[in-house]
């Protein structure tokens, strides 16, 4: 897991501001979904076998777990907030408890067709 604190603007003027959310020139992401979740929701409880994926919160809070297949000694939490950003690679065992109401983009490197993403998706029950 990679975790981004608070990602700031990188541009600000009287129009607005920009912040490059991702741009670390290896990222090759083909499906870009926005979800919503209630505070007390529980999403994910599953692993990919290729796909990786950054969510990034645009507002609200979770807590996020991930622990590598076959390793529960590897077990990790943070608390994700708006402006933060998690990386999850392939074969991670991930899961979401969203601490309030909360808006995030999923940021994905595979198709998130149905078929493409049951393929791809085991589910466990990790929290």
């Amino acid at each position: 897991m990679e975790l981004f604190k608070n990602i700031k603007p990188e541009f600000i003027d009287a129009r607005g501001a920009i912040t490059k959310v991702l741009d670390d020139g290896k990222s090759n992401i083909k499906s870009v979904l926005l979800i919503t979740c209630k505070k007390g929701a529980i999403r994910a409880n599953h692993y990919h076998k290729k796909d990786t994926h950054f969510a990034y919160m645009l507002s609200g809070k979770m807590e996020y777990t991930e622990q590598p297949v076959g390793q529960p000694d590897k077990k990790i939490s943070v608390v994700v907030s708006a402006g933060d950003m998690v990386f999850t690679p392939p074969m991670a065992l991930h899961a979401m408890n969203f601490l309030e109401d909360s808006v995030f983009l999923a940021l994905a490197s595979e198709s998130r067709g149905q078929a493409d993403y049951e393929a791809d998706t085991v589910r466990i029950k990790l929290i």
